[in-house]
């Protein structure tokens, strides 16, 4: 059995380095590439990007006002949007949603959204949850075999940020190539061609279209959705005009299922691989509490962000120049021993656990909540009604993106369904 914890990496050249565990080869297992990494803390890449692996200093910068998430103020610039589609036709940057906006217009679009994303709000999507995990399991009861991406880790989320946003359902599969399209084109790893870079360019004017049409729909017509709850602001001054609105709505229907999906498969991956971990989960529910938070550390969905420094910045004995591409190596940091011991092992019930799982500081997940709950719920209900679960494929398929790391699909065969 090939494993996360028994593939070994060839050393390589600190320059080289990530750009090896951007490579698809790499995909199954890059925690060896971290721990390589982690022998410096920052790393100069061949390409002129400073990458940083380390727990403490990533937990730094995450908190750092001199760290930019606005990529037009790398001194890529221009090129780095045009590269990946996110320039209008008049060749300016489009909208950018406010997780890549800074301070204070981040912290405007952030606090307005979380105003109706509320815990009453997603707490009440619990029983909804539970419901359509079930029925989405139990289609699979005459089969002995299910895809824990295709049959489960994919349709749930997109379900729940549908009905929280106030987006049909049935529209689904319009909007799973847009997100494809404007996913792949956040990767830097993704190299894309011309074409591709005009896919990810039409993919965010039609869904920006699209959304255009939905709020004329929930103007007209409110429901108790996110979406009229946003609407339904009076004060001109503390209301989110059009193009904040419409770039809001893109960004929490793309995040809201993408890393969610991957938060589910590698979950359920890791349990696979942890046998015994999976019997005290059937056992104990409740263990799913910590053991979502231990697998947001061990296996994170999401595996690096990318920030821009806004001065000169002394970070672990180097300088990093303003203007340059910082990549905050956060699966990396998780798995950091000189912050979590036994880091590479899975620890489910693990207490002291303060991951980068969701990120940190500013621009903390605002979906953390409700993708935690999703993970629980759905992870209990694998490990309860399947009986003798075992992967069919080892290692599984990885999607391309590295960012975004998960499983493509995760083949599964079990005996019978437990009620």
């Amino acid at each position: 059995m090939i494993s996360a914890q028994s593939t070994t990496a060839t050393a390589t050249a600190p320059g080289r380095l990530f750009e090896q565990i951007l490579d698809p080869a790499s995909r199954p297992n890059p925690y060896p590439l971290y721990a390589q990494l982690r022998e410096q803390p920052v790393t100069v890449q061949d390409d002129g990007s400073y990458v940083v692996s380390t727990y403490a200093e990533i937990s730094r910068l995450l908190h750092d006002p001199r760290i930019s998430s606005d990529e037009r103020k790398s001194a890529r610039g221009a090129g780095a949007l045009a590269a990946s589609g996110r320039l209008n036709s008049g060749g300016e940057p489009r909208n950018p949603a406010f997780i890549f906006l800074d301070p204070p217009e981040h912290d405007r679009l952030r606090r307005l959204v979380m105003r109706h994303f509320t815990p009453t709000r997603i707490g009440g999507m619990h029983q909804r949850i539970v419901q359509l995990v079930d029925g989405l399991i139990d289609a699979r009861s005459d089969l002995g075999e299910l895809d824990v991406v295709g049959d489960l880790a994919y349709p749930l989320p997109v379900a729940v940020i549908c009905e929280l946003l106030g987006v049909p359902r049935e529209d689904e599969r319009r909007f799973h190539g847009w997100s494809s399209a404007l996913i792949r084109s956040l990767d830097p790893a993704a190299g894309m061609t011309e074409s591709e870079i005009q896919q990810a360019g039409q993919a965010a004017q039609q869904m920006r279209d699209y959304f255009a049409e939905l709020v004329e729909v929930r103007r007209a017509r409110p429901a108790d959705d996110l979406l009229s709850a946003l609407l339904s602001e009076t004060d001109p001054d503390d209301r989110m005009s059009d193009q904040e609105l419409l770039s809001t709505m893109a960004l929490l229907l793309i995040a809201g299922h993408e890393t969610t999906v991957n938060l589910v498969t590698n979950g359920m991956l890791t349990l696979l691989r942890h046998p015994d971990v999976l019997d005290r989960l059937r056992d104990d529910p409740a263990l799913a509490l910590t053991m979502v938070e231990e697998i947001l550390r061990y296996d994170p969905p999401v595996q690096y962000r990318t920030r821009t420094t806004l001065a000169d910045i002394q970070i672990a004995g180097t300088t990093v120049p303003a203007a340059a591409t910082v990549v905050l190596l956060l699966a990396s940091g998780s798995r950091d021993p000189r912050r979590f011991p036994a880091a590479d092992s899975f620890v489910p019930d693990r207490t002291d656990n303060v991951h980068f799982g969701f990120g940190g500081g500013g621009h903390y997940c605002v979906g953390a909540p409700l993708a935690r709950m999703e993970a629980q719920v759905a992870l209990a209900a694998l490990a309860r009604r399947l009986q003798a679960p075992r992967l069919l494929t080892e290692p599984p398929s990885y999607r391309d993106n590295a960012a975004l790391r998960g499983p493509a699909h995760l083949p599964v065969a079990f005996d019978r369904l437990r009620t």
